[in-house]
Order: structure tokens, then sequence, then C-alpha cells
């Protein structure tokens, strides 16, 4: 049975990851980016003083909202989307895009990256926009609803944005037992036996136990949970790292070079031909910067959906910031801290080593901690891999409740803690391969609904850029329905 599923997801896999996706995850940003007038390098300084520097200087930004409102503040909902995005990528799909696609893929990686912050911003946008409040009083945003309501508005489009709508949430359904569950989990579960003999059942027990009492209680206390723990476990590889690449000093321009080097097959991957490395570079660097930034798959925008904020484009921004902080922050580093440490041969991209995935990781923290590096990176997968478990447990949670009402969640939430003891046991080549596809079939319905809403994304923007950078006196757009925007524009002050 297991063989039979392995075959048909790679068939399936194989489809969803072609030449044709990444085109068309690449183009979408790369047409954001554009219509925004390149925001992320235009308005730099802006959005990184409005996201990293109002944590520090604004108290709206970080205090929490009343015991009766149901939203969550700005701070929470990017620390709960950082928690579901710094995964076991930032790790092992870093590796893993070193060891097959050489040091070049951590290039197209980068390009990703750099298009992605305005697909992320785009998603946030439509996903602030279009937003409904549930029964319970709860925020409720996402690809399914500008799909269904932005999308389904168009002449013509209403059956199309339906239906879209039911398949974004069905494979984010999926997703999350993929990318958001068992490949963490048994990540975590392989390290743990690794590095401290600790039996998978066990680790798949404890987790469960653990992710019950935080997933149970929905996005309030995910988010005051993610808040603690993504900073600090971010702060502690990201120090880690740096001191990695400090005692390596010397090889930091020699690993830069081979990247851009290996990105444009002026060298072939592990001594292979040189035109079949540029393609591997190309396809693992985009497949593994996908993963670890999800930009373009819709999921993150769920969590900034729930956020107290009334501006679409400043929970944009925070979009963009997500995508930095991830990829080119924390997966930059875990590439040069492999990189510098002499396992992979900078000329030709030949690894030197027998390890792969986290433990090519921990063999490079090895060089400076010596026996302390490998345990060092389990902990930083535990801590990463079970932040992506929370955090992907509400982008299910969001799914169910599109497809069969929010009183419905708790369902899921148990079946959803059920399959992390799965996860502990699984195979790891498996749960990686569905997440792969899960994340390329959830892709495509939330691209479309961004293609098709880009002129709405440019509009606001500009609309945003009119009020807040020129200081012209025109009406904000906050949201798509009357009496939303009514609301949100009447209590709408300078903080947000």
């Amino acid at each position: 049975m297991v063989e039979l599923i392995t075959q048909v997801n790679s068939a399936v896999n194989g489809f969803v990851w072609g030449f044709p996706m990444l085109v068309l995850l690449v183009g979408t940003g790369i047409l954001m980016t554009v219509l925004t007038k390149v925001f992320q390098i235009s308005h730099i300084g802006y959005w990184l003083s409005h996201t990293l520097g109002s944590i520090f200087t604004d108290k709206h930004i970080t205090e929490h909202t009343g015991k009766n409102d149901h939203s969550i503040s700005q701070f929470q909902s990017l620390c709960t989307a950082l928690a579901a995005t710094i995964g076991t990528g930032n790790i092992v799909g870093v590796a893993s895009a070193l060891l097959y696609g050489g040091p070049g893929a951590i290039f197209w990686m980068w390009i990703v990256a750099f298009f992605g912050m305005m697909t992320n911003y785009s998603e946030n946008v439509l996903g602030i926009y279009y937003r409904r409040k549930n029964e319970k009083g709860e925020w409720s945003g996402g690809a399914m609803y500008y799909l269904r309501d932005g999308l389904g508005s168009k002449k013509g489009m209403k059956q199309v944005g339906a239906v879209l709508a039911v398949l974004f949430s069905i494979f984010c359904l999926l997703a999350s037992f993929g990318i958001g569950n068992m490949s963490q989990i048994n990540s975590i579960a392989g390290n743990m036996l690794a590095a401290f003999n600790i039996p998978k059942i066990v680790t798949g027990v404890v987790l469960m136990i653990l992710a019950g009492l935080v997933v149970v209680g929905g996005i309030k206390r995910i988010a005051s949970v993610t808040e603690k723990l993504v900073p600090f476990m971010a702060i502690l590889y990201i120090v880690g790292a740096l001191v990695v690449c400090i005692a390596h000093a010397g090889s930091i321009i020699p690993a830069l070079a081979s990247i851009f080097k290996g990105a444009f097959a002026m060298k072939a991957v592990g001594g292979g031909i040189v035109g079949s490395g540029v393609k591997m570079a190309v396809t693992w660097g985009m497949k593994r910067g996908v993963f670890s930034n999800e930009a373009g798959l819709g999921s993150s925008v769920m969590v900034h959906s729930s956020s107290n904020v009334k501006e679409p484009v400043r929970q944009g921004m925070w979009g963009i910031f997500e995508v930095f902080a991830d990829t080119i922050v924390v997966c930059t580093l875990t590439a040069l801290t492999v990189l510098t440490s002499g396992i992979i041969d900078l000329d030709t991209g030949a690894v030197l080593s027998s390890s792969e995935g986290s433990a090519l990781v921990g063999e490079a923290f090895a060089t400076v901690f010596g026996n302390l590096g490998p345990a060092f990176i389990a902990i930083a997968i535990l801590l990463f891999a079970f932040s992506t478990v929370l955090g992907w447990s509400h982008y299910g949670t969001k799914a169910f409740e599109y497809l069969f009402g929010s009183s419905a969640t708790i369902i899921y939430r148990v079946i959803f803690i059920v399959f992390i003891l799965c996860g502990a046991t699984m195979s790891l080549d498996l749960a990686w391969d569905l997440s792969d596809t899960f994340n390329g079939l959830m892709a495509i319905p939330n691209l479309i609904g961004v293609l098709s809403l880009s002129p709405v994304v440019m509009k606001i923007t500009a609309n945003y850029v009119q009020r807040h950078m020129k200081g012209e006196d025109v009406e904000p757009m906050l949201s798509a329905f009357p009496d939303i925007q009514k609301e949100q524009a009447k209590n709408l002050d300078e903080s947000d």
C-alpha cells in the first residue's frame, strides 16, 4: 500500500512541480513586483520601520487584544506565520538543496524569495480586504475567501471562484497533514533518536500531548505560545549559525562565489554535466525556497487575516518581512554554515560527507561546537518543527471551517493531533514527497486568485501610498464589503 501511494504521489509530484509550475510561482511574484513598482525595494526603509522597527516603537503592534476580542495582535500574527514557515525547510530543506542542487541552488532560493515577498504581500492584502467574521466573532480570511468573493464577483466567474475556493480548502487540509504535521514531526523524531537515543514513539506521544494542549485552545492560545517561542528559537539559531560563519570567516567570500558560479552553470553539481547541474540548481532552489517561505501557497494569509490590523497594506508589509526573515536571513545562514565548514567542495559542489539532511548541518556545526553541534541542530529542529505544527494547525482549522462550519473545527483538531503520532513513525521520504505534492496543489488555485485580483492589489497599494506617503486626502480602501469598510474606517488611526 505504501509503495502504491509512493508511486502515485511521485507521478503527481512530478506533474505539479514541473517547469510550468515554477514559472507560475516566480511569474506571479514578478508581476506583483512590477504592479507595485518594486515595493520591496523602493519602500524598503518604510516597510522595515513599520514591521521590525515598529515592534520596539509602537505598543499597538505587540499589545494583546481584549478577552472578548477574538483577533490577535499584528506581532502575534507575524510570530504565528513565522512559526509555520520557519521549520525543517530552513535546515533539512536547505541541506537537501545543497546536496542535490549544489551551491547554485541557494541563488535560485534567493530569487524565489525576492519575488515571493510581493506574492506574500499580495496574499495578505487580499486576505485582509476580503476577510469576514464567523459566527464566533473571529476573523476568517484566506485564499478561499478572495477566490469566492473576489474572483467570484467578476462577470461569469461566480461558479469558478466557488469551485476554486473549495479545491484550495481541500488541498490546504491535505497539506496541513503533510508540510504542517507529518514531515515536521518525522524530522523531530529522527533527530531525537539520533542525538539523544529517544525512541520515535516516545517523541510522538510527548509531542502529541503538548500540541493538544495548545491546538485545542484555538488561535489565541496558539498565538500566545508562538509569540514567545518564535523570537527565542530564531535568535538562538541565528546566533549559533553566526558563530560558525565567523569561525570560518575566510571561507565566506569563496562560499558566496560558489553560489553565483553554480547558479549560472559555470561549474557542474558534484562534478556532473554542467547543463544538468544548472537545471538541478534551479529546480531544487525554487522548490526548497517555496517549501521554506510558503510564498504563493496562500497559507500564512489565514493567520495574518486574524490580526486586529485595519489597513490591508500594513499586513501586507508583514508578509514581506516574513519571507525576508525566513529565507534571506535564516536559510542563507544555514547555507553559509554548511558551505564555509569545508564539507562541500566549493570548486566542484561535491559533498565531502556521507551525511544528509539535518545531519549535514549538524556536521557543519560540529566543526565549531564539537559533539554539541548535532545536539544543537536536534534542539533547533525540535523548536522549528514543533512551532510549524502549531501554525499549520490553524491553517487546517480555517480550511475545515470553510468547508464544514466553525462548530465542526474541533473534529479537525482532534484528527490533526492524532496524526502527530503517525508522523513520528512513518517514512521520511514519503512524508517529504507528500508535502511537496500538497504544496503544489495548494498553490495552483491560490495563484489563480492572486493573478486575477492583481489590479485590486495595485489599487489598494496606490491608495495607501497616496494617503500615508504623499499625504493626500482620499478615502481608504480597507474592505470589499461596505459594512466592514465603514466599521474599519471609523476606527482607523495613525497607529495602523
